[in-house]
């Protein structure tokens, strides 16, 4: 594969930075949850912001460049629908982590259980 191959093929690392770009912004959050039930035109989409539509077209653009989005023209209208495979590479990334989170979890659990450290012994007067 040439060099000049290899840099335009976007590397797992560089996808896993576009999505979490991408979630990192509440109002692209809220619209993939919108999207998660279903396409929607960018009309439809943009109608719950203050904001104006060309605002919600560059949060939907971040998330087609994070391909967490599709979207289908037909004339004027821009139908949007959710693609979540991205979202699975993102999945696994954070799966590497959980075997921490669970064994400090369950540590935390053992001690509470054990009602934490020995508690001293009052002076009787």
């Amino acid at each position: 594969m040439s060099s000049s191959a290899r840099k335009h093929r976007p590397s797992n690392d560089d996808q896993l930075d576009r999505v979490f770009h991408a979630l990192s912004d509440r109002t692209r959050r809220a619209l993939l949850q919108r999207l998660a039930r279903g396409p929607a035109s960018v009309s439809e989409l943009a109608a719950p912001f203050a904001m104006s539509r060309p605002a919600v077209s560059k949060h939907l653009q971040v998330l087609e460049g994070a391909s967490l989005i599709a979207r289908a023209i037909d004339g004027r209208v821009h139908r949007c629908s959710i693609e979540a495979l991205p979202l699975r590479g993102t999945v696994q990334w954070l799966e590497t982590y959980r075997i921490f989170w669970d064994e400090t979890l369950a540590a935390l659990a053992d001690y509470v259980e054990a009602d934490g450290p020995p508690k001293p012994k009052r002076q009787q007067q």
